[in-house]
């Protein structure tokens, strides 16, 4: 199942500068979904993180995997943020940043979905570029009815 921005937008709420995901690849409901975002050089965090060796801070690459992990919750269960509902990004454990990434790269997002209990999500995720490990995290993200 792939996805183009557009439809990104009808699952995360995020919008620029925050909207960490450019094209969702692949997607099984309840399992795993495949995806993207194309590290460019005018973001606007590069400004200052770093101006004279910029690299995509570790918190923004955890946080482009929790979003993966939202569409991947939203679409299992079939709901939307203009319905009233939201996930939040309330956890990670394991965090580990394996490599920098640098304007140019393009930043390949996977979550795996491990088990879900009372509208809380577990999910193993990992970040490469190209093939080489940038990061893999376990994040939890709860869904809420929002009024």
């Amino acid at each position: 199942m792939v996805m183009g921005i557009k439809e990104i937008q009808e699952y995360l709420p995020h919008r620029f500068p925050f909207l960490l995901v450019d094209r969702v690849v692949e997607l099984e409901l309840g399992k795993y979904i495949r995806a993207y975002k194309n590290v460019s050089y005018n973001e606007p965090f590069f400004t200052g993180h770093f101006p004279d060796h910029p690299i995509m801070p570790g918190v923004l690459i955890t946080e482009a995997l929790a979003q993966a992990a939202g569409i991947l919750g939203f679409k299992t269960v079939n709901k939307l943020p203009r319905d009233g509902y939201i996930y939040y990004y309330v956890g990670s454990n394991n965090v580990r940043l394996k490599r920098p990434v640098y304007p140019g790269d393009r930043l390949y997002l996977e979550a795996h979905m491990d088990k879900s209990k009372r509208g809380i999500w577990k999910f193993t995720c990992r970040a490469y570029v190209d093939d080489e490990l940038a990061c893999e995290a376990d994040i939890i993200c709860a869904e809420r009815k929002i009024a």
